[in-house]
């Protein structure tokens, strides 16, 4: 079987490849950094095959199951069951090298048991004022389009004066800056900014 004509999206950026994990060889890259930098995801999902099979030259060796060093940063978690917001440590899984510029992934699913959650990035603060520092909002879509349960936290920064109530739970990190690579920690100084955004959700 001549393999070059094998062409699956690479599981990173989906460009045609016909290099594969060795160790399952159920998962797609176009270079041996995309399976580095997506092994602490496959690595969960990666099942070694039964038989003995030969080593293609299109194989890419696996790595060995080091995992980059994660990052912790305060963020701002609204509950929906809590009257106040408050401050919680979240960590962030670093992708690909620093110099890349790439921002680090945070680890908040565990907030989220409905569904994966969706994000948005808020770079407006008060009267429309750009963010010197974004917001990057987690939320739950399936509690949103649901309508329940409303988010009391959220109820209360906006005094119960928002034109629709913000349901499921939120979790607010903040970029280190405009360029959005990093984050630093989240405080109770980016509620304003926060209650104008939900105060304008319709």
């Amino acid at each position: 079987m001549n393999t070059s004509l094998i062409n699956h999206p690479c599981t990173v950026c989906c460009r045609p490849t016909s290099m594969w994990c060795s160790r399952c060889q159920g998962a797609w890259y176009c270079t041996p950094e995309h399976l580095q930098s997506d092994w602490p995801r496959h690595r969960r999902e990666c099942v070694p095959i039964n038989t003995q099979q030969p080593q293609y030259p299109a194989m890419i060796a696996t790595p060995p199951p080091a995992q980059a060093e994660l990052v912790s940063v305060s963020a701002l978690l609204f509950m929906p069951h809590e009257e106040r917001s408050r401050i919680i440590t979240v960590q962030c899984r670093p992708q690909g090298a620093i110099s890349q510029g790439i921002c680090p992934s945070p680890l908040v699913q565990e907030y989220f048991p409905e569904s994966i959650p969706a994000t948005i990035i808020l770079t407006q603060g008060l009267n429309g004022e750009p963010l010197r520092f974004p917001l990057h909002i987690w939320y739950c879509p399936t509690s949103l389009q649901r309508g329940s349960p409303i988010n009391r936290a959220i109820y209360r920064i906006t005094n119960g004066h928002a034109s629709k109530p913000w349901c499921g739970p939120v979790v607010v990190l903040k970029f280190n800056g405009s360029r959005r690579q990093g984050y630093s920690d989240a405080g109770s100084n980016d509620l304003p900014a926060l209650s104008a955004y939900f105060l304008a959700y319709k």
